[in-house]
């Protein structure tokens, strides 16, 4: 349990104008000192979870009416006795509160305190903890998914599953050291070397998942690319259904990056229409557009390269799409403007989707296909992708330490150094889960949350 249960107090809800806002307190004591200031029910003589209606007062002058929730340990989110006041939204109501709890001997929280206290007592572990954040921050279906999953402990448990197994071993192995005299073995080298491979094969699919969790939880990052004028800005605006960016037939006319989002089948999308790609200019400034459209490239999830199939052959495009060094790069190959040519040219691209971005004709199919794009990366369940850089870094030492463990099997290592691997990959696991770790990095952790979280 965490000792550590000075009172604290904090806005909950957000800062500003609202119709009610929520001030949160926690810790030793609490419910006493909002009785001291609350005139209504005796908050010392109620159950957990009830509310009760009454007013807070300064002394003879009244503040606020207020609804008060209050939460007797560990019945509360923090293990902790907790209130949460809910009185009117008026910035004025809700510092003069503060103020008075200040007053009574309370403390303002620090960012991601409550959270930190809630993980110290025990409610959750560390990587349940970051969801907390992670699931305030969710900005669509998906995301909100993959956070309410992990808070919920599924990454958790997947991890638990890999520490057994190495516990096991690891305890095999010290076993053994401790019969070292009567060379004794209790565990098989090829059955070790087996289960490394198997729990590295786990490993593997939680950092690969990192890609499609980065996507879910920063938008699925998609680049417009291609010659100047083939209509990538018309494809931008039908896209996200507003004229974002301007069109003109003047080629070069998009010097710099411009961006748009759009929410498909519970996914956010973030679009960047990008300078038309040539292989020489001499506008100074459109080279430097040219330039940042390059950059974004490398930093896209998938680039629609986009040709003007009014004037271009498909082996024409199959060029330029080799000369301006697009090849490399995660693609959907897209022909505008089908409305102006006959079937015959159609047919001739194949691979490429057909679409008038002017009339908005294909633009559904295109659409559908993002979304492959999508599923095509993502793995075999929600509770498995992997959202936060923390765990990733821990994800490959882990895997680096039962790298070594094979190593030393092949070569016939001494048990000491392999339960040092062992150790090595579980302590690294450990560490995401919260079973060991520092001050400074739950400092560092709860730092990023808001200030009632």
């Amino acid at each position: 349990m965490n000792h550590n249960q000075d009172p604290i107090v904090a806005l909950a809800t957000p800062q500003g104008v609202s119709a009610i806002a929520v001030v949160r307190l926690s810790g030793q004591g609490v419910i006493h000192i909002v009785n001291q200031i609350f005139r209504g029910s005796d908050l010392s003589q109620q159950a957990s979870h009830t509310i009760h209606f009454g007013v807070i007062q300064k002394g003879e002058a009244y503040i606020d009416e207020v609804l008060v929730s209050i939460f007797i340990a560990p019945h509360s989110f923090t293990k902790e006795d907790a209130v949460e006041i809910s009185c009117h939204g008026a910035p004025f109501i809700v510092t003069q509160l503060i103020q008075l709890l200040v007053a009574q001997g309370v403390r303002i929280a620090e960012p991601g305190e409550f959270t930190k206290r809630a993980f110290l007592n025990g409610r959750f572990d560390l990587a349940q903890a970051e969801a907390v954040a992670d699931l305030i921050a969710a900005d669509s279906t998906l995301s909100h998914q993959t956070a309410f999953h992990q808070m919920r402990g599924g990454f958790s448990l997947a991890l638990e599953g890999l520490r057994k197994s190495l516990r096991h071993f690891a305890a095999m192995l010290a076993l053994e050291l401790d019969f070292a005299e009567e060379d004794v073995a209790f565990l098989d080298r090829e059955d070790l070397k087996k289960m490394a491979n198997a729990v590295i094969e786990s490993l593997d699919r939680l950092i690969d998942s990192f890609q499609m969790g980065n996507v879910i939880k920063q938008g699925v990052s998609v680049v417009i690319v291609g010659k100047p004028n083939v209509g990538k800005s018309t494809l931008l605006n039908r896209l996200l259904e507003e004229e974002r960016a301007i069109v003109s037939p003047i080629a070069g006319t998009t010097r710099d990056t411009i961006e748009g989002t759009l929410h498909l089948g519970g996914i956010r999308f973030r679009f960047v229409d990008t300078a038309g790609l040539r292989e020489t200019t001499s506008d100074s400034i459109e080279a430097i557009g040219i330039e940042r459209t390059k950059i974004q490239l490398s930093k896209a999830f998938v680039a629609l390269y986009l040709v003007d199939l009014s004037n271009t052959s498909f082996r024409q495009a199959e060029e330029d799409l080799i000369s301006l060094g697009l090849e490399r790069f995660r693609l959907l190959k897209v022909g505008n403007k089908m409305d102006l040519v006959p079937s015959t040219t159609l047919e001739q691209f194949k691979g490429y989707l057909w679409m008038a971005a002017q009339t908005g004709k294909g633009i559904a199919p295109l659409k559908d296909q993002l979304l492959k794009q999508v599923a095509e990366k993502s793995t075999d369940g929600v509770g498995t992708i992997v959202v936060n850089a923390r765990h990733f870094d821990r994800l490959q030492k882990s895997k680096q330490a039962l790298e070594a463990v094979i190593i030393g099997l092949e070569q016939k290592r001494s048990n000491e150094l392999l339960v040092v691997d062992l150790n090595s990959a579980l302590q690294a696991l450990g560490e995401i889960t919260g079973e060991i770790t520092t001050e400074e990095v739950l400092g560092d952790i709860f730092s990023k949350f808001c200030i009632g979280k």
